[in-house]
């Protein structure tokens, strides 16, 4: 998928505020500035602002502006997440060094993954594990199915998402050091295109204490 503009800017300012570069209390520029500054308009700029509140990186005071937050939280924010890179949303939330692994197979689909995906059982589908690490900690574990004429995400008109508190399978918790009987944070996330297709499922785990909070976001009109 192509990263908008205000996700972008977003994930720049989040950088820079994770890093020190921006401290809590900051003012950040105003909407015509940071337009200007990124060649948007300030519809963009506004969405940038709102995503960064979403996430408790900063706060709007009025007449005043956009103030950095004084502790900000750690907080994960679809559907905006999907439209970057695992690399890209993980350093977002981090100043520290982000590791992301890929691993790349194609297996037989069993009954439940057959079901899923609307396709006869056995069929050959692309199973895509993605690990990821901050400074060497594992964060995150993902497994990701879909057919084989399923490029990417690209054609995705919903996404749907199933937020849990589950015992990990033996891989995520494997990797991501979970004691026996430990619970993990884990998010069913199912691609759908505008005929209601399945494309692409994919079940991720955290570590429980890795986020404050998981917001969605969903556009009424």
């Amino acid at each position: 998928m192509t990263e908008p503009a205000y996700v972008r800017i977003a994930g720049e300012y989040a950088r820079r505020i994770r890093g020190g570069d921006l401290p809590p209390g900051t003012q950040l520029p105003s909407y015509s500035e940071i337009a200007q500054q990124n060649g948007v308009s300030d519809i963009v700029v506004r969405k940038a602002l709102e995503l960064l509140q979403s996430q408790g990186l900063v706060r709007s005071v009025r007449r005043r502006g956009i103030f950095v937050a004084d502790r900000p939280n750690l907080v994960r924010v679809s559907p905006e997440r999907q439209l970057e890179s695992a690399e890209r949303s993980f350093q977002n939330e981090s100043d520290q060094q982000i590791q992301v692994e890929r691993e790349v197979r194609q297996i037989p689909a069993t009954t439940e993954l057959a079901e899923a995906l609307d396709i006869p059982a056995g069929q050959e589908i692309n199973h895509v594990t993605t690990r990821a690490a901050e400074n060497g900690r594992p964060i995150s574990i993902s497994d990701t199915y879909h057919p084989l004429d399923v490029a990417d995400a690209s054609d995705t008109a919903f996404l749907e998402e199933t937020l849990s508190d589950q015992l990990p399978t033996a891989t995520h918790a494997d990797w991501l050091r979970t004691p026996p009987g430990d619970l993990v944070k884990t998010v069913r996330q199912r691609f759908l295109s505008a005929d209601d297709r399945v494309i692409m499922i994919s079940d991720v785990s955290y570590p429980r204490d890795r986020y404050e909070a998981f917001v969605f976001r969903m556009p009424l009109k």
